[in-house]
């Protein structure tokens, strides 16, 4: 069976690791609409259309294979998959079994430069959102959660969620700018910042329930709308997550 055609440009000649741009540029074609969920193409095409070595792009595609965005077939080839909206929810399961109890435990324990660390990555965010900077503005939220997690004093569940968002990321499922903007996810994360700040344990936790929720289902909407599923969000929510 022939390839399919790869309208994509050459990497840019860069010091950083070529791997790391490969799954940017894979992640890039694909919302785009310049790489298409099902079609065959192959390791070699891919390697040539970025100019670069098929070693990268092989460890490109493996790292994407883990979590599912592609599927490899013999000869090389390979195939673009869609997220499923059962496993993004599966996702949010998890992080909110890990990151409600967190977040309480945070606030119960916070003091003055836990307080002033989470305002001012929540200002670094804000920066961010004004520059429209999706990627800084994600690398600051992360490192938001981060730190709440830490201060919970749960190495392992540190680790798990950070495992989970880096899935999610290479799942290429983000909200930000499709069904709601960088402003709008800044203020979810306002209340669970003041709640920590005053050591409000109750209200951190609601706050990052909802948070999470928000973020979870619009994830899983947006999976249901890419594959063209009748599926009800809130039936697959209440099922894997209750």
């Amino acid at each position: 069976m022939a390839h399919a055609a790869l309208d994509l440009q050459p990497l840019a000649p860069s010091t950083g690791r070529r791997m790391e741009q490969a799954i940017a540029a894979v992640r890039a074609a694909i919302d785009e609409g310049r790489m298409t969920p099902g079609v065959k193409y192959s390791v070699y095409q891919l390697a040539e259309a970025l100019g670069i070595s098929r070693t990268p792009v092989r460890e490109a595609l493996l790292r994407l294979e883990e979590v599912g965005v592609v599927e490899f077939e013999a000869r090389q080839g390979f195939r673009i998959l869609l997220p499923q909206p059962k496993e993004i929810a599966e996702i949010f399961a998890v992080r909110l079994a890990l990151e409600l109890p967190a977040v309480r435990r945070a606030a119960q324990l916070a003091d003055h430069p836990l307080g002033a660390e989470l305002q001012r990555e929540r200002r670094l965010m804000c920066d961010a959102a004004a520059a429209g900077n999706e990627q800084l503005f994600s690398h600051h939220d992360l490192r938001l959660h981060d730190l709440i997690l830490s201060a919970a004093d749960n190495e392992r569940a540190r680790s798990i969620v950070r495992s989970l968002r880096e899935t999610t990321r290479l799942l290429g499922a983000s909200t930000a700018d499709k069904t709601r903007t960088l402003d709008d996810i800044d203020r979810e994360h306002r209340p669970i910042i003041d709640a920590i700040t005053v050591g409000d344990a109750a209200t951190a936790e609601s706050a990052m329930r909802i948070h999470l929720t928000n973020t979870g289902k619009l994830l899983v909407r947006q999976a249901l709308r890419a594959a063209e599923s009748e599926q009800c969000v809130d039936q697959i929510w209440s099922a894997t997550i209750g």
